[in-house]
C-alpha cells in the first residue's frame, strides 16, 4: 500500500488550531502533527494529545516568528524587543551560518525545547522546524547532536516533489545535503512533502487531487488546520482558510478517496 504521514503544525499556538487537530484525528485523515512548546496553549495541546494515544506528536523547533522557551536574556541575538524570536529569515540564516554567539544561543533555544518537549512525558514521533529552517545546515546540525539523546529518530525532509521554478533548483542542492546527513545518522524521514505550495488554501478538491497523484514512496502532507481566526494571529497567515484545511482533512469524499487509492495512513514511527 501506500503510505501517507498527515501533520498538522503549529500545535499549541491556539485553541482554534488544538481543536481543529483533536478534530481532524478523531473524525478525519490526520495522523500527526507537530507541537510548538513555547506558545500560549501548549498545555492544552498536550492534555489533547495524551487522549489520542495514536496520534503521532512531534516537535515543531521554533526559532522564529514565535514564543521562546529560554529567558529572552539567554538568548538576546534571537530575540526582537518583544521578547519574541525574530521574524526576518534571510537574516537569521546569515547569522546562524557565520556568527559563532549565534550558534551557542541556537543551542540553549534548541535544548530548551526538547526539555520542554520531554517534559510533557509525550512519545517524541518526530522533529521539524517551524519555517522550515531545519532545511538551513547549522540547525540541522545542532538539531541531530542535541535532539538523539531525548529518543529523536525521524526529521520531516522538506522536499516537494511538485516545486518549480528557481526556488526548486535553488533547494536542490541543500535537500541532498539534508538527506545525506539523516542517512548518516541513522534518522528516518519521508521521501517527499505535499502541502507546500497549498499552505493555507488546502480544500476537499486540492487533497484528493494530491491522494490520487501519491506513488509508492512515503508522502507527508503538511497541513494548517484551525476552527477558525485566533488573536495575534501571524500578519503572513491572514489570508490563510485554516477552517478550509479542517474541512478537507474531515470529508468523506476525502476519507473515500484515502481508502479507493489504497493508502495507509501511518506517522513517523511507522516508517521502516
Amino acid at each position: 500500500m501506500k503510505k501517507l504521514i498527515v501533520t498538522a503544525d503549529d500545535f499549541g499556538i491556539s485553541q482554534e488550531v488544538n481543536e481543529a487537530v483533536q478534530g481532524a484525528h478523531k473524525n478525519g485523515i490526520l495522523t500527526a502533527t507537530s507541537l510548538m512548546v513555547g506558545e500560549p496553549f501548549a498545555a492544552d495541546a498536550v492534555n489533547r494529545a495524551r487522549d489520542m494515544p495514536d496520534l503521532g506528536v512531534g516537535l515543531h523547533i521554533s526559532l522564529s516568528r514565535a514564543h521562546p522557551v529560554s529567558p529572552p536574556n539567554q538568548i538576546p541575538d534571537l530575540v526582537d524587543r518583544g521578547g519574541r524570536l525574530r521574524s526576518d529569515l534571510g537574516g537569521a540564516g546569515f547569522r546562524f551560518y557565520f556568527l559563532p554567539s549565534h550558534r551557542r544561543q541556537l543551542a540553549i533555544e534548541i535544548t530548551a525545547q526538547f526539555e520542554a518537549f520531554a517534559e510533557t512525558g509525550l512519545p517524541l514521533d518526530h522533529v521539524n522546524a517551524h519555517n522550515h529552517l531545519h532545511l538551513h545546515p547549522t540547525v540541522l546540525g545542532l538539531i541531530l547532536k542535541i535532539g538523539k539523546p531525548f529518543g529523536m529518530k525521524s526529521i520531516r525532509l522538506p522536499r516537494d516533489k511538485n516545486s518549480k521554478g528557481l526556488a526548486a533548483i535553488f533547494l536542490t542542492p541543500w535537500l541532498a545535503l539534508m538527506k545525506s546527513r539523516l542517512q548518516k545518522h541513522n534518522i528516518r524521514h519521508n521521501d517527499v512533502l505535499l502541502g507546500l505550495d497549498e499552505t493555507g488554501a488546502l480544500d476537499s478538491r486540492t487533497l484528493i487531487a494530491l491522494i490520487e497523484g501519491l506513488s509508492d514512496q512515503v508522502a507527508e502532507l503538511m497541513c494548517h488546520p484551525a476552527t477558525g481566526p485566533w488573536d495575534g494571529m501571524d500578519p503572513m497567515a491572514k489570508d490563510y482558510r485554516h477552517d478550509l484545511e479542517l474541512k478537507a482533512l474531515i470529508d468523506e469524499t476525502v476519507i473515500d478517496a484515502v481508502r479507493d487509492n489504497s493508502i495507509a495512513l501511518i506517522t513517523y514511527r511507522d516508517i521502516e
